[in-house]
C-alpha cells in the first residue's frame, strides 16, 4: 500500500496527515461560520414575534444544514489551499475569505440589528460573492467549486426566506 493510502480498487484515500488537515479546515470553517450565532438567532423574542412565510423550515434544520454546508466549504477550501501557488489560487482564497465575512455579517445585520431589510442587503451581496467564489474556485480546482454549489442553493433559499420575512413584517 502506498503512503497516499491507495486501496486495491485504485481509489486514492488521503494520508493520515492530509486527513487531519482536512478536518482542521472543516472545524475552522464551522467555527468561523458559527461564531455569529452567539449574537442571537431564531429563539429571540423579536424573531419569534415576526410573521414567517409558509415555507419556513423547522428550527432544527438550520443547524443541520449549516453544519453540513460549512463542512463542504472546509473541504473545498482545503482543496484550493493545497493547490500550487498561483495568482488564481490567491484570488480564490481571497474570494472565499470575503464571502465568509458577509456570511458571518448576516447574523448581526438580521438578528443583532433586528433588521430584515439590512439582512436582505447583506445576503444579496453574499449571493454575488458566493457565485464569484465558485467561479474563482473552478479556475483552481473544479471539485472544490462543485462542493460550493449546495451552499449557493441554500443562500438562494435563505435570500428568498429573508425577503419574505422582510415583506411580511
Amino acid at each position: 500500500m502506498s503512503t497516499s493510502g491507495s486501496t486495491r480498487s485504485g481509489l486514492d484515500l488521503p494520508s493520515r496527515d492530509e486527513l487531519l488537515r482536512i478536518v482542521g479546515f472543516v472545524v475552522l470553517v464551522n467555527l468561523v461560520g458559527g461564531a455569529a450565532a452567539v449574537i442571537g438567532g431564531p429563539g429571540s423574542e423579536w424573531f419569534l414575534a415576526l410573521e414567517k412565510p409558509w415555507f419556513y423550515p423547522p428550527g432544527w434544520a438550520f443547524g443541520v444544514v449549516w453544519t453540513l454546508l460549512f463542512s463542504l466549504l472546509g473541504v473545498a477550501l482545503y482543496r484550493v489551499w493545497r493547490a500550487d501557488e498561483s495568482g488564481e489560487r490567491r484570488v480564490a482564497l481571497g474570494a472565499f475569505a470575503l464571502q465568509m465575512v458577509f456570511n458571518v455579517a448576516w447574523t448581526p445585520a438580521f438578528f443583532g440589528a433586528q433588521n430584515p431589510g439590512l439582512g436582505l442587503a447583506v445576503i444579496a451581496v453574499l449571493w454575488v460573492l458566493v457565485v464569484a467564489t465558485i467561479w474563482a474556485f473552478r479556475r483552481v480546482d473544479r471539485p472544490a467549486a462543485a462542493l460550493l454549489v449546495p451552499y449557493l442553493l441554500w443562500v438562494s433559499f435563505a435570500a428568498v426566506l429573508n425577503y419574505d420575512i422582510w415583506r411580511l413584517n
